[in-house]
């Protein structure tokens, strides 16, 4: 039986394991991990009567894990998995008309170099990508315009100096983790970006045209896992502004205890400054070595007041809430049953909708549609 707290399963979606779970109205769009299976669409206006819509499959050696839609715009990744996969697939933004979420249309494929695009933010205009590139050394961040979903343009890239192979930048990380931009996110004229084992960096992109570095700092390696999503918070919490800061708990440089999230004072954004931390309750009990994906992923990257929901892989559902910056606490969980065949859960991604319903799905199997009071 699942354990849970101050939580209750509305009802569950039997379905391949996904990376992404984004809800646009009514209606879920899952982004699965693996080939065949690319993009599931739902009708959840019934939560308790999961309705499949369509799906969209995609070649073996890639997968489309991620997915964002906005005004009737939707965005799959494509990105290359292992070492097979037709060459002639390759990587970048699978772009899709989903105004009859039943019938998604192709518009495009913007195409990249390399391994493909990851993680991203998308505003119904922009989309903030981490593409691979064409004489760079891993992903970077790109700014995309899709005024004509049709023919997207670039607007801007930025990266780390280093990165820029081509143009001869020296590379200084011969002895230590590469680069990589893993995602973007947007709140006003900031872009907060994590950059793996290169920690958070803030840019200002008031001239979108040119992205400029408000604040770079890093956690790693003193802590040894990757920085996977920086999220700000649109509202000051006790007159401070804050970002939360999530580790994910894969890619350590060393064996380490479970990651987790940290909280960051950016009030003065030119120094970011850790000011609390959270970990599941019990999870890290003496420091010691724990498995890979044992702790924290991904928080929703839509808020509802100050309880955060996150998905923490072996954890399950995780509600922290705060509104104390300086104390954040866990208020409610939900920890489903682990697949069949598999020893424990993989939630992997979380996101809520207008409703208050939370979706929290398995990298695994399987989507939960679970409903809470802690939101208010």
């Amino acid at each position: 039986m699942p354990s849970q707290s101050n939580t209750s399963l509305v009802s569950h979606l039997d379905c391949p394991g996904g990376g992404q779970v984004w809800i646009d109205g009514t209606t879920l769009y899952i982004a699965h991990m693996a080939a065949p299976h690319g993009t599931t669409v739902v009708d959840v206006s019934d939560p308790r009567r999961p309705r499949q819509l369509a799906t969209i499959d995609i070649p073996e050696g890639w997968h489309s894990h991620k997915v964002r839609v906005s005004n009737g715009i939707m965005l799959v990744n494509h990105e290359k998995i292992g070492q097979s996969g037709a060459a002639d697939f390759g990587g970048g933004l699978g772009i899709y008309d989903v105004s009859q979420p039943s019938n998604p249309k192709p518009i495009a494929k913007w195409r990249t170099a390399g391994r493909g695009v990851h993680r991203y933010d998308f505003d119904g205009r922009y989309a903030y990508i981490s593409p691979t590139a064409e004489g760079y050394v891993g992903n970077i961040m790109m700014i995309l315009d899709l005024a004509n979903p049709a023919k997207p343009v670039e607007v801007a890239r930025w990266w780390i100096p280093g990165q820029w192979q081509a143009g001869g930048e020296p590379y200084p990380w011969q002895d230590g983790a590469a680069p990589r931009c893993h995602h973007p996110l947007r709140l006003g004229d900031r872009l907060y970006v994590s950059y793996w084992h290169h920690g958070l960096v803030i840019l200002d992109i008031s001239d979108m045209s040119r992205p400029k570095v408000v604040a770079h700092t890093n956690t790693s390696p003193a802590f040894p896992n990757p920085t996977h999503t920086c999220l700000p918070i649109p509202q000051p919490l006790k007159g401070r502004n804050i970002l939360v800061v999530a580790d994910e708990d894969v890619a350590k440089l060393r064996p380490s205890p479970p990651s987790f999230a940290w909280i960051y004072d950016i009030t003065v954004e030119r120094q970011p400054v850790p000011i609390a931390t959270f970990q599941v309750p019990g999870l890290d009990r003496d420091g010691s070595p724990q498995p890979s994906m044992s702790g924290c992923h991904q928080p929703s990257e839509r808020l509802r007041g100050t309880v955060i929901p996150f998905a923490w892989f072996a954890q399950g559902l995780r509600l922290v809430d705060i509104a104390d910056p300086f104390a954040p606490g866990e208020v409610g969980h939900f920890l489903p049953d682990p697949p069949d065949r598999s020893e424990r859960v993989s939630s992997n991604d979380v996101t809520i909708d207008d409703r208050g319903l939370i979706y929290l799905v398995d990298r695994v199997r399987g989507v939960d549609i679970i409903e809470t009071t802690a939101f208010g």
